[in-house]
Order: structure tokens, then sequence, then C-alpha cells
């Protein structure tokens, strides 16, 4: 099987709105490397977008999926219920920031998540309206889409969205947005688009994912907890990419001494197999009436077996303290580079969720600079991921559990990819 043969079948067998990045199609993956059809090998520094914080088929997660599969597959949890979900239920509850009583429910995708978020945070307030940031990213689905702060490729062609969503700038000091521009803007919102009494929510990532991998300030969350205490707004904390230790705490939020009302979580929830969730105050989360929640593979058993599997590795294989002792290395290798190359305009991160961001020789977001980057690496083994509003960040979201020398053999990669992309002698 070559790769060219599958892209042509895949050329004509799918649409061209599912964008793939690589021009190699996977045979098999362990940890933090991936083979393709022909037996090139690839280091993998994307985890299926913060999917494989536990890295791909780890051992304990194949054997819980597997022992489930012994048992049974999928009865619909609204329909026959089963004790892994309830269990993890309450480990999820019990590790969620704050002592305060929680629930979860457990759905498939993080854009379901945020969709049963925002259905919620509406049964549970009686109001329509929902706050969210430029640069965000919370989805494909219609709300998703709505809620999302990036135009490109994310909106084209698919509106009109649904009403009552509304945008202020997320803080972004590189770019020139402070945190005083960001709630000026909400102020502003309540002054000329919406009344506060009619907003339900307002929904942020602690750090922005697609938009480019900025940590929302300190002074910025508690403002929006006040704002929300204020006018009986709930604040939703979307976790979905920054959970379960990518940021060298079990959630984003942990950072932080605010509590959120609800949180989404997704991708490494279970280590590869499609699982979300919606975590929140058990008041809240009691709003919607029965049946009002749910999705025929919610909470799927297999994903539920899995997802139980992903604790007990975060917890044995210490991948909280992991992540920053990665990310620690990953951002002193780049900022030493950066007397070499001025195009590095930031290097930045919280634990294991780090990324650098590319400048022109005049101050302005370099996308072709990074894009080439990106494409070099590809061809030496080395995959990355960009993100970010201007297109001109590198991601780094490496599985945790990767092993030292392929993390090692991956940083020297990139340094080389860099120097020769500006020219500079490796």
């Amino acid at each position: 099987m070559k790769n060219a043969d599958l892209k042509s079948r895949k050329d004509a067998a799918t649409p061209r709105g599912v964008g793939v990045m690589c021009d190699f199609y996977a045979e098999k993956a362990e940890n933090a490397e991936l083979w393709d059809v022909e037996g090139r090998r690839f280091i993998d520094f994307g985890a299926g977008i913060a999917v494989t914080n536990t890295g791909h088929r780890h051992p304990k997660i194949v054997a819980a999926i597997r022992e489930q599969l012994d048992h049974f597959t999928h009865t619909a949890y609204q329909i026959v219920p089963y004790a892994s979900y309830v269990e993890l239920a309450e480990k999820i509850n019990e590790r969620a920031p704050g002592d305060h009583p929680k629930k979860t429910a457990f759905f498939t995708t993080g854009a379901e998540a945020v969709e049963n978020a925002i259905k919620i945070a509406r049964a549970a307030t009686g109001r329509p309206g929902v706050i969210a940031f430029a640069g965000g990213f919370h989805g494909r689905t219609m709300m998703g889409m709505a809620l999302t702060g990036k135009v490109a490729p994310y909106k084209i062609g698919f509106g009109p969205f649904p009403s009552d969503v509304f945008h202020a700038p997320y803080p972004n000091a590189l770019h020139g947005v402070s945190v005083a521009d960001s709630l000026k803007a909400i102020d502003m919102l309540f002054k000329a688009d919406v009344d506060p009494k009619r907003v339900a929510a307002i929904i942020f990532e602690p750090v922005q994912g697609e938009g480019g991998f900025y940590q929302a300030p300190l002074e910025f969350v508690r403002a929006l907890r006040k704002l929300c205490n204020e006018h009986g707004i709930l604040l939703i904390a979307d976790e979905v990419q920054t959970g379960f230790a990518r940021t060298g705490k079990l959630f984003a939020m942990n950072h932080y001494d605010v509590l959120p009302d609800l949180m989404t979580i997704a991708k490494s929830l279970a280590g590869g197999m499609p699982l979300s969730g919606v975590v929140g105050r058990a008041e809240v989360m009691d709003a919607a009436a029965p049946g009002g929640l749910g999705g025929t593979y919610a909470g799927n058993p297999l994903a539920v077996a899995a997802s139980h599997a992903v604790l007990d590795i975060i917890d044995t294989e210490q991948l909280c303290d992991r992540a920053t002792v990665l990310g620690e290395r990953l951002k002193a290798r780049l900022n030493a580079l950066k007397k070499d190359l001025p195009q590095i305009a930031d290097v930045r991160g919280v634990g294991g969720m780090c990324a650098v961001e590319f400048f022109d020789a005049a101050g302005t977001p370099d996308a072709a600079f990074t894009k080439q980057v990106q494409t070099r690496a590809l061809e030496r083994g080395l995959l990355l991921l960009s993100c970010g509003v201007y297109s001109n960040v590198i991601r780094f979201l490496f599985p945790l559990t990767i092993q030292d020398a392929v993390f090692d053999e991956g940083l020297g990669i990139l340094e080389d990819v860099l120097k020769e992309t500006v020219g500079v002698s490796a």
C-alpha cells in the first residue's frame, strides 16, 4: 500500500471540507511515535490534537478496553445504565476544582460537551445570551461555530449561526490587548448589545487552543468571576484541550483561585476513545429536565473504561509533574535559540502546553515562516501543529509519556529545522 494511492482514493471518496494536514497514512503507533503504510517513522508532537496525553496505545488503556469488550460494547446509558459511568462521574466530581457538590454528564465529542454546557446554562438561568472571546475555539457544530472567535476556516459559508452570541477580545499582551481592554469591551457589550440580565453564561478557554496558546491572566479570570457574580451569569471554562495533565495540573483551572460553574472536558479524557463531558455545580447541572441531556453514544462503555485507565495513568506516572518538566525543557531550548532566530517573537506555555510564535522583520505575524517550519519538520519525521488567528504559532502537544530519548530527538529536529529555515548553519 502506498501513500500516493491512498491520497487518490481519499480525494475521490471524501469531501475536501475535511482538511487533512499530512500526506501520509498511519499504519501503527506506540506512545509518541507513528509509522505510515510505507514504514516511515514520525515523532508525534501533536498527540491527535491533545487527545493522547497518555500516549498512543498505552498498555493500561488497551487492557481496559479489552476487558470491557468481554462484557458489552453498548447499551445506551439512558436506556440501560452501567456502574462504570457512575464511578467515572464520581471520580471527575471529586477531582474537578472546588469542594462544592458537583455532578457530571458524559457525551461523545468536545463540541457536544460545549453544546450541552450552553443548554444547561440556559436551563439554569432562563436566559439566552452567551459571551465568548475572539480567538476562542469551541467546535464545528452550529453553536460551536457561533461561539468560536475565528472565521477562517471554521465559519466560512456556514451561516447564519445561532443568535444571542456575543464576542469580546481575549487578553493578549503580545498583540496589544490588555486585560482592561477585554473588560472594557464586555462592559460595552452590556451597554450596546445585550442586557447582562439576558446573559446566561460567559465561556472561555483558560489557555486558548486554536487561538494561539495564550493563557488567561489571573486578573482577567478573577474579573470574569466577579462580573458573573454581580449579574447572575454562569462562568464556563472550556477545558477540552487543556484538561488531563496537559498544563501541569489535572485541569487548567487548578492554576487559578477562581471556580467555574461549569467545565467542558474531552480529548485526553479517554486517551483516544471518543468521550466528553460537562462537570459543574450540582444545582446547575440538575437544571435540565430528564431526557434533556444525553445521546445515543454518550458515555460509551469502552470509552468510559479507557477513561478510568487514563486517570490511573496520570496518577501513577505523575504526568502533571512530567508535563511541567517537559515543557520547561522545550522552552529552555527555544529561548536559547532566540539570539540566532529573530523570527521568534515569543516562547510561552504552562506545563506541557507550549508554543512558539513567529513575526517577520516588520514585527507582524509570519504565517509563511511558520508553515515552512512545519513542512520541513514533517519531512524530517517530526509532526508539529500550527495554530493562532494569524496561523503564525507552532503549538506543542507531545504525549506526556514520551520517552526522554524520543523527546530529545524531536527537539534536535526542531532546532535543526528552525536554523535551516532562517538560513543559519546547523
